[in-house]
């Protein structure tokens, strides 16, 4: 499905990460892989550091704490605030919403709408979409997209489960983006486009578990509960065959080439997956980056914003950039989007 937007932006992005940094080489020596094995996973994956919550920390609190940081600083108000669109596939409680829980922690207006959205690896184009929707209705309010993961009792490595490799990528963080409207931006339209193939929802598969109640006090808890399953075929198809061209037909229909953008910000699952979607599309690596899992971790939907964090700071505070992101994953859904962005108010990490 295509979106169109006008007269829309994000005025500041703040991602929060865990200060408990979990390190690739500390984690390695719990597997029963040989040291050439883990070194070449390194190389191609990206492993190396990632920050994960310490156990009994939810969403909520990195979400309260960034934006109490927000306001502090006098960079957003709460009467600035319209709606929250919280997306995540960790959430406090099944019930209620986190971002009623969000809401209430911040004492927020009772009239700010609030919303969760069950969504991953595209959940930050699925939630900028949803935001500029809202700000439709919207004049004078702007609309906090939240938008992580926080299952740091989920990622913990079990040692001589050699099954659990998968879970040295996985890292924590929650990223708060405002988005406004922009009654002067009507020459750059933002575009949208999402593609959702029901058909392959098994492909990635989490069970059913409230991450509110999984303080064990750092006990590791039983693989078969918590981890989730995936096809790593069925789900390197996808990204090989699927996500490319749906990607460079939005492009298309922006009216856009690929000369003409200036970075490619994609949700980073591991190195390797990255540097795949940008071979296909013969986009030069030099504007596609994939850093991020290597220093965070994997966040899901929190990649493309800590990308931007990580990647177009300080530039982005100073100037606007033509920009390319795109989220892939659970569903299975491809969402990508075409918009400027910059010059940001504040774009900036926060340890919690």
């Amino acid at each position: 499905m295509k979106f169109t937007f006008k007269n829309k932006r994000i005025s500041g992005i703040l991602t929060v990460i865990p200060k408990n940094e979990l390190r690739f080489e500390d984690e390695a020596a719990k597997f029963q892989s040989t040291p050439k094995q883990m070194k070449r996973l390194k190389a191609v994956m990206g492993f190396d550091k990632r920050r994960v919550a310490e156990a009994g920390v939810c969403f909520s609190d990195l979400a309260v704490f960034g934006l109490e940081k927000l306001f502090a600083e006098g960079v957003l108000a709460k009467a600035d605030i319209g709606a929250i669109i919280l997306v995540t596939q960790s959430p406090d409680y099944f019930l209620p919403p986190t971002s009623n829980v969000v809401q209430g922690r911040l004492n927020l207006p009772r009239e700010v709408y609030c919303l969760d959205i069950n969504n991953g690896c595209a959940g930050y184009i699925v939630g900028l979409i949803q935001a500029f929707q809202l700000l439709e209705h919207m004049t004078d309010k702007k609309v906090l997209l939240i938008a992580g993961e926080v299952a740091g009792t989920r990622r913990r490595v079990k040692p001589g489960d050699d099954t659990n490799r998968d879970l040295l990528l996985w890292g924590d963080a929650v990223s708060i983006s405002v988005a406004e409207n922009d009654f002067g931006g009507e020459g750059n339209p933002i575009v949208a486009g999402v593609d959702m193939d029901g058909t392959r929802w098994d492909a990635i598969v989490s069970p059913k578990v409230s991450f509110k109640k999984l303080d064990f006090g750092g006990e590791y808890i039983s693989t078969a509960e918590l981890r989730s399953s995936m096809n790593g075929g069925e789900v390197f198809k996808f990204t090989q065959v699927d996500v490319p061209p749906a990607i460079e037909k939005l492009i298309a229909d922006a009216g856009k080439s690929k000369d003409d953008i200036d970075w490619f910000l994609f949700h980073q699952p591991n190195k390797f997956l990255v540097e795949t979607v940008a071979a296909e599309m013969n986009i030069p690596l030099e504007k596609t980056p994939s850093n991020v899992v290597s220093k965070y971790g994997n966040a899901s939907c929190a990649t493309i914003p800590t990308n931007i964090c990580m990647n177009l700071t300080p530039d982005i505070l100073q100037k606007s950039f033509s920009v390319c992101m795109a989220g892939f994953g659970t569903g299975l859904t491809v969402g990508a989007m075409t918009m400027q962005i910059g010059a940001l108010n504040f774009c900036e990490f926060a340890e919690y």
